[in-house]
Parts: structure tokens; sequence; C-alpha cells
């Protein structure tokens, strides 16, 4: 982990910037969560879900892409605060959360807050993708030996 830091994770230094905390209270009252039963499974942290919508708008993710990365990147799992064997939010999760967070009319509050507290700290959210790339077999034409990438 100690290589993983000093390349530079942009996501270790977007933890270091933007205290996630502070939109707990938020969170916790445009979801309006209701007594439970003892029965199901425990609901995620809202931080922790607000933090995967993060990364979704960032990484241009759809939901099931979302799953995936949290499952296979190292990086996005510290990032959360997962452990290698946590149990990970799947695409039905961080659609319905999101869901709710719109039909409460708090998604574009919790963003333009987010926004600010980058801002504030002197940092812009810049979108960008995880590049999933597959080696996949290219017409070798005479004299050359190259392999094409696909996304």
């Amino acid at each position: 982990m100690g290589r993983l830091s000093a390349a530079g994770d942009p996501l270790e230094r977007l933890a270091a910037v933007v205290d996630f905390e502070v939109f707990r209270d938020q969170l916790v009252a445009a979801l309006h969560r209701s007594a439970r039963g003892k029965s199901g499974r425990l609901p995620f942290d809202p931080v922790l879900m607000f933090k995967v919508l993060v990364l979704q708008a960032l990484y241009l993710l759809s939901d099931e892409a979302t799953e995936c990365q949290i499952k296979d990147r190292l990086p996005i799992q510290r990032f959360l605060a997962l452990g290698l064997d946590g149990t990970v939010p799947d695409a039905t999760t961080v659609r319905v959360f999101r869901e709710r967070l719109v039909k409460a009319n708090a998604i574009d509050k919790l963003f333009a807050r987010f926004d600010a507290a980058l801002s504030d700290r002197g940092y812009l959210a810049m979108g960008g993708q995880i590049i999933d790339a597959t080696v996949v077999s290219a017409v070798r034409t005479r004299g050359t030996s190259w392999v094409t990438m696909s996304r």
C-alpha cells in the first residue's frame, strides 16, 4: 500500500481533501430511514454509498461497472474503507440509493456541497474514465506485429 500512496493515489488525495462525514446529516435526513425489523441485511452506511456515487460521477461508471470496480480495485476499496473480504454494494443497491436521493431532491444539493468542499480547498472535480483494456486479436498485415487494444 505504501507504493500505491507514493505513486499519488488520487482517491487517497480526495479522501484527504474532503471530509465526507460532513455529508452524513444531510444524507440521513434525505433518506428518512424508517425503523427496521430484525430481518434482512443491514443497509450500507450512507456516507459510504455517497462516496460510491462520487466515484461513479468522477469515473463515468454505470451501476454494474461500479460494482465490478469496487470488487476489483484496491484503491477504490481503500477509499470506501472496505476490507478485502467486505460486503460490496451491488448495482441494484447503488441504483436504489441514488433514486432515493433523487426522489428526496437531495442529490444535486449533495453534489453542489461536494464541489464546494473541493473548491474551498483549491481543487476541481475532473471526470475521467477507468479504462478497461482488453487484448483482442488483430488482422496482421504483412511486415507488422502489433496488437490492438479495445475498450
